[in-house]
């Protein structure tokens, strides 16, 4: 499967998810992963060579060439998967994303550092994207979330075994008054060759966290 670098209309469905997703990027490879428990449904994704989602600080070119798939969540709303990365360059990374357009997005990256170490790091963007690190996590898999609390607000954890969730960040981002946030799957490979994602065990929940440093 190769298809064209452009958008793709047709819906994709990925249980437990209860909304259809949509490629704004199509990847070089991708397929939906069944499972006899709907609940640990997934998704393969291959990015192709130099595939990247930043706009730098410094106002120099941004890339949005990274493939992505995104739909519109509840407002109040849980999103994890467990992400397996096959590392290979540097900055290589599974993502969860929040996407309203070029100028409003964040994302949740179990990435690859210039040494070799993954790691978990977040950007978000208003116009400019930022960059932190979290934490290096041993290995090639981890526990990535996104929630939405309402209102804008919004929250990123990760957990190395899918039960205890450890606090990343808490932010406020605005889609604007023609936008909706969507929320999905990236991948990417900025310095390399392509990278190959596996999203598994996805699990849904419509509501919104009770405590963002509980650990739940």
């Amino acid at each position: 499967m190769n298809p064209a670098p452009d958008a793709d209309t047709a819906g994709v469905v990925l249980p437990p998810l209860p909304f259809e997703l949509h490629w704004d990027r199509l990847p070089e490879h991708w397929e939906p992963l069944a499972s006899a428990a709907a609940r640990e449904a997934g998704l393969l994704v291959e990015a192709g060579p130099l595939t990247d989602l930043f706009v730098p600080p410094d106002g120099t070119e941004p890339s949005f060439a990274a493939p992505r798939l995104v739909g519109v969540p509840d407002e109040h709303f849980q999103l994890s998967a467990l992400v397996d990365v096959e590392f290979a360059s540097a900055f290589d990374a599974g993502v969860l994303a929040l996407w309203a357009h070029e100028a409003a997005w964040a994302k949740l990256c179990f990435e690859c550092s210039p040494s070799g170490q993954p790691m978990v790091v977040s950007v978000v963007t208003r116009g400019l994207s930022d960059d932190a690190n979290s934490v290096e996590i041993d290995g090639t898999t981890v526990w990535l979330r996104i929630s939405g609390l309402g209102l804008g607000e919004y929250a990123f954890h990760y957990a190395p075994d899918g039960v205890h969730w450890n606090f990343v960040r808490h932010f406020h981002l605005d889609p604007g008054p023609d936008h909706v946030m969507r929320t999905g799957f990236v991948a990417q490979s900025p310095t390399g060759e392509g990278c190959r994602v596996t999203f598994s065990q996805l699990r849904y929940l419509p509501e919104a966290l009770d405590d963002l440093r509980g650990g739940d």
